[in-house]
């Protein structure tokens, strides 16, 4: 049997001295395959459109070639990248600082759920990164005084068929009518939509197109089973799992920002270090949320979909969908957030009678049959008791915050909003207002 290739370094693709060693401080030790077939290409200066599952070191793709160039031409806002979520453009963001340390390379994230005075003042510091989320930076090119995209050599559109699956195509049309035409566009996703190949078209000048996995793949060091359960027992089901996996860390995907909530007052009342993270919190609790998961503070990260893409937390053991994602392709990302970097992971879908049909979905597009979790019924039932006292207590502490959120906002006149894209909701409201 013929030896394996050996994968290039760093150096060897093209990458500057300074940037092979801030790569190595970072921990990374080779290149990963998207890496290795996009950045002699990115360096040359071509446009591209990079595929490439979850977890494969798509930002370091386009984060590297952007600072290279900026070594030969450092000046203020010099790339623009734009992310579906806060917390992805806000880890991108880090990164671009973390890689361009030696130079000084300013940063900054431009998200909702953030003051956008204080936003202003760090785009009036002339950084030369922007990473934003789509609505929130055209609130900025619309409303903050002296700020322009006019400058700007590099444009990144990061996990684009998230973008548009979030409906930001107005706000990406109107972003790209103000970016220099002469410029270097990197498009990179995780699936050619059709919506993402009519973007390719819009944007891109003759590209080069990388793609490092054709079909919808998993990890192979990932392990995925699931749980058929009872609808009525599911709680007594997922903490049986949670016991199980005592000691593990754990993301726990639903499909609702409600169901994130009271999950996890429900772990809180049985014991476990459980934190939630979805759209209806504030930015500064969803950060914070995040940093105690990564810290090591909590063990169990209680999510919606907002977590699903692209967030690099090394330590995630096992991911749990308590909720079956009604589109499939979610599932991929969804069970990237563990076993990534050639590291192990655990995936267990819980399955109600309600769940078959796109649970089958989800088999027949990662082409695998999925073994079942051992659950005995009679075992699972022994917790039924402490878990009702938990979801009771926790329906009942739901009920009294939200009943004390809407006299505070009635004596206060407070109309709170909470998204990815303030632009949108400055339309809703001015439609309200007509």
């Amino acid at each position: 049997m013929a030896a394996a290739a050996a994968v290039p370094s760093f150096g060897e693709l093209g990458v500057r001295e300074e940037l092979v060693d801030a790569c190595t401080k970072l921990g990374w030790k080779a290149p990963t395959p998207i890496q290795v077939e996009a950045l002699p290409l990115a360096l040359q200066g071509r446009d591209l459109i990079g595929l490439a599952q979850t977890g494969s070191g798509k930002t370091a793709a386009f984060a590297l070639p952007i600072l290279q160039a900026l070594f030969q031409q450092c000046h203020p806002f010099f790339a623009c990248v734009l992310s579906p979520t806060r917390e992805l453009a806000i880890q991108i963001s880090e990164q671009f600082e973390a890689l361009g340390s030696q130079i000084g390379v300013r940063s900054v994230a431009i998200v909702g759920g953030v003051s956008m005075v204080d936003q202003a003042v760090a785009l009036g510091k002339n950084p030369h990164i922007v990473v934003a989320t789509p609505g929130r930076l055209l609130d900025h090119l619309t409303n903050t005084k002296g700020f322009s995209l006019r400058n700007v050599k590099y444009l990144v559109l990061d996990e684009a068929d998230k973008i548009l699956h979030n409906d930001f195509e107005k706000e990406v049309d109107e972003i790209l009518k103000v970016v220099p035409r002469e410029r270097k566009t990197f498009l990179f996703s995780a699936t050619m939509t059709n919506k993402v190949a009519k973007l390719q078209r819009a944007c891109l000048r003759n590209p080069t197109k990388v793609e490092v996995s054709s079909k919808y793949t998993t990890a192979l060091t990932l392990k995925q089973e699931y749980v058929f359960v009872p609808a009525k027992h599911k709680d007594c089901y997922f903490v049986f799992l949670l016991n199980e996996m005592a000691g593990s860390t754990a993301m726990v995907f639903t499909r609702t920002c409600d169901s994130t909530r009271r999950l996890a007052l429900i772990l809180r009342s049985l014991g476990f270090g459980a934190i939630p993270i979805s759209g209806q919190m504030s930015q500064s609790k969803r950060s914070g949320a995040l940093l105690k998961f990564k810290a090591g503070d909590r063990n169990l990260l209680i999510c919606t979909d907002v977590a699903s893409r692209g967030l690099d937390i090394p330590s995630v053991d096992v991911v749990i969908n308590y909720d079956i994602p009604t589109n499939s392709k979610d599932y991929i990302h969804r069970v990237g957030r563990t076993a990534r970097a050639g590291r192990s992971g655990r995936a267990i879908s819980i399955v109600t009678q309600y769940d078959v049909d796109l649970y089958k979905r989800i088999e027949d597009l990662i082409g695998m049959t999925l073994p079942e979790f051992p659950a005995k019924a009679d075992e699972v039932l022994l917790l039924e008791e402490r878990v009702s006292e938990a979801q009771r207590l926790a329906a009942m502490h739901i009920r009294e915050k939200d009943a004390s959120k809407k006299s505070k906002k009635r004596r206060n006149g407070d109309d709170d909003e909470a998204d990815d894209g303030g632009y949108m909701a400055g339309k809703r409201k001015q439609s309200k207002k007509r």
